[in-house]
């Protein structure tokens, strides 16, 4: 086995630290988004009833994709200017507007706050993932992509338990304040990660005129237009999972407990413990992914990954939701599944720096990971419209699942990479 160097080990935790509380930070509205619309509706004018808080719950978090979606900007810069410095931008960007969230006075503060944190989340994912593709040795840079997404679900048991320890005692506002602790991981990125050869060495062949509108140009040239498009289409497939995978799970375990008699401090709880769960599932698909690309190829891969958030998001949500006697155990164990399958984006990790030359690489991780979310927004929100109209989580969320029907059908479409080498 190669060994790492000691940048490539300094970058690598960087990078998995900075996804950790990228998944802190984007899990944190999830887990206080009752609390947190009770309190600010009413200063907004807007009855805090249930039919209201599902609608605007589902108007912040469409509102937070959009903001994702401007991260595409993101990659022209890193491809121009490099990967650790714009990956200290993108984590300034959003450990700040978390934490100005803790202060936000109505809810279309608290909303603006979310845009603008989530276009430096969605840059954070880009930077890291492209800094580890690059830096590490070509034979372990599955490892890199598979442990460094971890980071990201590690982030959401910090969430949960920032939410049990902090936001049950103290409020949704001192949850947020916590959330802006990651501005604290800048200091040793920049002093303690240098920039990837690789680009370095790319950079200085194309001459200092390459420009960040070059590198995004370049993504819809003859070469490269087709797999832009599909991977683009696939991340949002990947996307409207997103409301099963992580948005109301907190609410529907949360509705189930109080059903079954639990406290509203006990549902709050369980609610944490099954965000833990859920990041437990999905830890565990990522360990999975080496295995499992090298046997199904990336493309098979995705499908596997695909296929149990098929299954789990319409069992759990479609059946399980409304059962009379035990649902909420049997929601539980299919939480776990639907988190091993939410590793289907730890596969983009590893696929997407495979299809593209290094002077655009940051430009097409950036572009695929956000470009989709302004599309995403939009059938979130109708997501939350159907809860709000129908009085019920359930049916709308459940509905989602046939997204990812579509997304094994576009798969024979993909660039299959495997056994090739990363291109200079």
């Amino acid at each position: 086995m190669n060994p790492l160097t000691p940048n490539q080990v300094r970058g690598f935790w960087a990078a998995w630290a900075g996804w950790a509380l990228d998944g802190m930070d984007s899990f944190i509205y999830a887990l206080v988004l009752v609390p947190a619309l009770r309190d600010l509706l009413p200063r907004s004018g807007v009855a805090a009833d249930q039919a209201n808080i599902g609608y605007y719950g589902g108007v912040l978090f469409a509102i937070f994709l959009v903001g994702w979606g401007f991260a595409f900007l993101w990659g022209p810069v890193a491809d121009r200017f490099g990967r650790v410095r714009t990956l200290v931008l993108t984590i300034l960007c959003y450990s700040l507007f978390t934490f100005l969230g803790s202060v936000a006075a109505g809810v279309w503060q608290l909303a603006l706050f979310r845009f603008l944190a989530g276009a430096g989340i969605g840059g954070e994912w880009t930077l890291g993932g492209v800094f580890v593709a690059e830096e590490w040795p070509e034979a372990r840079r599955k490892e890199g992509a598979a442990w460094m997404h971890t980071g990201y679900y590690f982030g959401v048991f910090l969430a949960a338990i920032v939410n049990y320890a902090i936001g049950s005692r103290y409020g949704w506002r001192a949850v947020f304040a916590a959330g802006g602790t990651p501005a604290l991981l800048v200091a040793f990125i920049r002093y303690g990660v240098s920039e990837p050869e690789r680009w370095q060495h790319r950079l200085h062949q194309l001459d200092r005129k390459w420009r960040a509108r070059d590198a995004f140009g370049a993504l819809f040239s003859p070469e490269y237009r087709r797999r832009t498009a599909v991977n683009a289409t696939l991340l949002l497939v990947s996307m409207v999972g997103l409301w099963a995978g992580s948005v109301y799970v907190p609410s529907s375990v949360t509705y189930l407990a109080t059903r079954d008699g639990f406290t509203a401090a006990e549902a709050s709880r369980m609610a944490s413990y099954a965000t833990m769960l859920l990041a437990s599932g999905t830890i565990l698909g990522c360990l999975l992914l080496p295995v499992v690309a090298d046997r199904f190829g990336r493309r098979g891969s995705l499908g596997f990954y695909f296929l149990l958030m098929f299954v789990f998001i319409g069992v759990g949500f479609g059946y399980v939701f409304y059962l009379s006697e035990h649902a909420l155990a049997w929601f539980m164990l299919c939480l776990f599944f639907l988190g091993v399958g939410g590793a289907n984006f730890a596969v983009y990790t590893l696929w997407l720096p495979e299809q593209y030359r290094t002077e655009c690489r940051g430009s097409a991780f950036a572009f695929a990971t956000s470009f989709g979310r302004f599309i995403a927004a939009g059938i979130t929100f109708l997501v939350g419209a159907g809860v709000a109209r129908m009085h019920t989580i359930g049916t709308p969320v459940a509905l989602t699942s046939v997204a990812f029907l579509a997304g094994i059908a576009l798969l024979p479409w993909g660039e299959e990479t495997t056994g090739k080498e990363l291109p200079l």
